[in-house]
């Protein structure tokens, strides 16, 4: 995957506000931003001694992947909106990403490494933007098969114990993503301490949430390049949207 800040993906927040807002009008995604799922890792409160030091030891985890594959679910209230979504998420270096969900079947979300594309079944068109122009809080998860160091990405990092659902401890590492002070005022990872991370929390300075919690995690799986594609169905139409000025 691209080696790519939280800052620059901030970059390209704001342009594209309304195509979020639409999509996730449509089925309640929204998200982005991260990944990944239930692991099984047992850790002791021991084994963890500062937040830069559970940071270090999800960077060394992730940044090695080349790909992952899990099952979430996505949580997302604001907006008047309390919308509960399903699916299965696959990631491959570099720059893409596919979210299928179950309902309705067909939906997708797809980064192909160059371009994001949307698409609700029934609908007569699908959306289609350049990555850097993106809107959307999924593109953050990206970074967990980047090369990142979180404890620069994140600042006023904290690290607060947790039980997670297997009855193993856990953490939750929180921070505050720089440069997206204007968006995003807290992101908070549920991790084990192997680095596994469970469980992901997006607060927006307006108030809204999203949270993923992800499952049945595969690492390095195999991939194939139409995997990462959209191949429109008949009498469906790709809009490419305009690069903002």
């Amino acid at each position: 995957m691209k080696n790519q800040s939280f800052a620059a993906i901030d970059q390209s927040f704001s342009p594209y506000r309304s195509f979020r807002t639409n999509y996730l009008q449509k089925i309640g995604g929204v998200g982005v931003c991260a990944l990944l799922l239930l692991f099984a890792g047992k850790t002791t409160a021991q084994a963890v001694s500062s937040p830069p030091a559970l940071a270090k030891t999800v960077d060394v985890h992730y940044n090695h992947l080349q790909s992952l594959q899990a099952r979430y679910t996505e949580r997302y209230r604001g907006m008047g909106i309390d919308r509960t979504e399903t699916g299965t998420l696959l990631l491959k270096k570099p720059g893409r990403m596919r979210w299928a969900y179950d309902s309705p079947a067909g939906t997708v979300f797809l980064l192909d490494g160059r371009n994001a594309i949307t698409y609700t079944p029934g609908d007569a068109q699908a959306q289609e933007i350049p990555e850097k122009d993106l809107d959307d809080l999924r593109s953050p998860l990206r970074f967990l098969l980047g090369h990142t160091e979180l404890a620069k990405e994140l600042t006023g990092l904290t690290l607060t114990l947790v039980k997670l659902d297997d009855g193993s401890t856990g953490y939750t590492l929180s921070g505050a993503p720089k440069a997206m002070d204007q968006r995003v005022r807290s992101m908070a990872l549920t991790v084990d301490g192997r680095g596994e991370i469970h469980a992901m929390r997006i607060e927006e300075t307006d108030g809204a949430t999203t949270d993923f919690t992800f499952s049945g995690m595969k690492e390095n799986v195999a991939t194939k390049d139409g995997d990462f594609l959209f191949v429109a169905p008949k009498g469906v139409e790709v809009v490419k949207g305009a690069k903002p000025i």
